[in-house]
């Protein structure tokens, strides 16, 4: 089916269903996914947990959906499991490729299947001319408050494929005391307050950050953090607010004393206060005994992780991001889970084509929101229209799918996958697949 013949059909199949009609004509028709490419970023993030690397879905519709995340590996497994099959079951084609293979998919893989799944809501998206976050019931809020992971004017390059220049660095702009000297002459004071100034919601401090080379005193680093975060709050100012990254690099007895010890300058969350094996043991201990607002899950996947900490409310905050949860599908999973128990999310960081698709899945979301953010105002050579930020706060538009554009030109084309791979699958007497 071509473009032309697909969106005639598309059009009909509209007009009779909002005439009243019920049959099985009047449903969305297929969009045969014919291809999966993968290509490479000029400024490609080694982390996987933190892929910007980027994948097309491409139709027989002639729609091709966006997506970023994975690897070269685990796309082309993952996208083995597509080829053939209709572009606007997505449900299904998630059941697939998290079931088709014996077992469960780890991280590494959850990451790649969260991309295709991204790309798939992207032509869904343009195949209706609408934005994602119209298909996902509209936005709650009028745009979706930020912080930098480095504040303002702490210099050095982003990370997580945010380039040079960012207003969230890494490294010494991650607001890691004692580098006062280090953020361009300024002071951690005058660094958080510039970025309250900037527009930003919140200043963030990295308190799981060395002194240099490889040696963390964790006994002087309580002591040195808790100093910092003093002079962060004067600088925010009472209308502001603060983070700290603990960066699971305490544990619980040295955690709890660095909770306890910056309640009084009331931060707005405390994120990865312990190590992640041991987050469903030390966190519940943890919010009885701290007043301190508790975030976790950045490296977490699906909601099956997340479920016991949020169900008996012993964090305040997710940090579910996307791919890593498994793409637009799953994060909207977490986050029913999250409003049923009034729990707010606060992504991690990711890519730009991730930040643009956690923008339109999130501002649907009625609870909390907040965002670290690597990106600035500055274009992304590569995405000619990827992300509508400005002065803090990252807003949704009204462009189809997820609002992106990919130049291949800036990109390379690493891998391409025409052929189907498929593994033994079960299916329900009712059709709905079951596991092995």
């Amino acid at each position: 089916m071509n473009r032309r013949l697909f969106l005639k059909s598309l059009a009909a199949a509209s007009t009779t269903a909002f005439a009243g009609l019920r049959s099985a004509e009047a449903a969305l028709p297929q969009a045969k996914i014919t291809r999966v490419r993968i290509y490479q970023p000029p400024n490609l993030n080694q982390l996987f947990n933190q892929s910007n690397m980027l994948c097309t879905v491409e139709t027989d519709a002639g729609l091709t959906g966006i997506g970023e995340g994975g690897s070269k590996d685990t796309l082309e497994q993952c996208a083995g499991s597509l080829i053939g099959k209709n572009a606007f079951q997505i449900e299904t084609l998630w059941q697939t490729m998290y079931m088709e293979w014996f077992y469960p998919p780890g991280r590494e893989k959850i990451h790649a299947l969260g991309a295709l799944d991204m790309a798939l809501w992207d032509i869904k998206g343009k195949a209706f001319k609408a934005p994602v976050h119209q298909l996902l019931n509209g936005s709650v809020r009028n745009y979706m408050d930020c912080y930098p992971t480095g504040g303002v004017g702490g210099g050095g390059g982003g990370r997580g494929g945010a380039g040079r220049g960012s207003a969230g660095g890494a490294g010494a702009a991650a607001g890691a005391p004692p580098n006062a000297g280090r953020g361009g002459g300024m002071s951690l004071k005058d660094r958080a307050a510039a970025t309250i100034a900037a527009g930003y919601r919140a200043f963030r401090i990295d308190g799981g950050i060395g002194l240099g080379g490889n040696v963390f005193d964790v006994h002087q680093r309580v002591r040195e953090v808790a100093k910092a975060c003093k002079e962060i709050r004067e600088g925010v100012g009472e209308k502001g607010d603060w983070t700290i990254d603990f960066h699971q690099k305490f544990d619980f007895p040295d955690a709890l004393r660095l909770c306890r010890l910056i309640e009084e300058y009331e931060p707005y969350l405390v994120e990865d206060p312990t190590r992640d094996e041991q987050f469903l043991e030390d966190i519940p201990n943890l919010r009885k005994m701290t007043t301190c607002p508790l975030a976790a899950g950045e490296e977490w996947g699906q909601r099956w992780n997340f479920n016991p900490l949020v169900e008996h409310h012993d964090i305040d905050y997710i940090r579910a991001t996307l791919p890593n949860v498994g793409g637009i599908t799953e994060m909207m999973k977490v986050a029913a889970l999250c409003e049923t128990h009034a729990i707010g999310i606060v992504p991690h960081f990711t890519g730009p084509v991730s930040t643009a698709a956690l923008a339109n899945c999130l501002a649907p979301f009625p609870g909390p929101v907040l965002f670290e953010y690597n990106y600035g105002e500055r274009p992304v050579d590569y995405l000619p229209e990827c992300l509508d930020f400005k002065q803090g706060k990252l807003y949704t538009n009204e462009r189809p799918g997820l609002g992106v554009t990919l130049d291949l030109k800036v990109v390379k084309q690493i891998g391409e996958v025409t052929t189907p791979i498929h593994r033994q699958i079960y299916q329900r007497p009712d059709g709905s697949l079951t596991h092995w």
